[in-house]
């Protein structure tokens, strides 16, 4: 079981963005601020769904998509685990830029519709300045 207790954070049902993607973005700032250092023990799937009164399922979901990203590993009947390199040693920019690209997707924006969304975006905070 992880020593570090899971900090206090606020799950919302009133937001398009799912609870297990809330759920695994909180991680994911956790593990690159530092809170969960590389092979740090995560708490259980079944403690963090009893802390945030939150499904199992919805647990399970956020921490096998932190698993698919590289990010932590589980082992069979011990638990998760921060991996020993669970950045990939991207840079600071690339994990917002990483954050981005997930979270679009997420969204149902498409691989060929980012780079239209990010010239429309840079154009308006050019004519901000002006």
């Amino acid at each position: 079981m992880s020593g570090k207790p899971i900090p206090n954070f606020e799950l919302s049902d009133s937001t398009d963005t799912p609870i297990w993607v809330q759920l695994r973005d909180r991680f994911v700032y956790l593990i690159t601020s530092g809170y969960y250092a590389p092979g740090d023990q995560l708490p259980s799937v079944r403690k963090v769904a009893v802390e945030a009164c939150i499904s199992y399922n919805t647990v399970s979901k956020a921490y096998m998509s932190l698993e698919r990203e590289g990010r932590i590993v589980t082992r069979h009947g011990s638990g998760a685990y921060v991996a020993e390199d669970p950045t990939g040693n991207l840079s600071e920019v690339e994990l917002i830029a990483e954050e981005f690209v997930r979270t679009c997707l997420e969204r149902g924006v498409t691989a060929t519709e980012m780079p239209q969304l990010i010239a429309k975006t840079l154009r308006r905070i050019e004519n901000e300045g002006r």
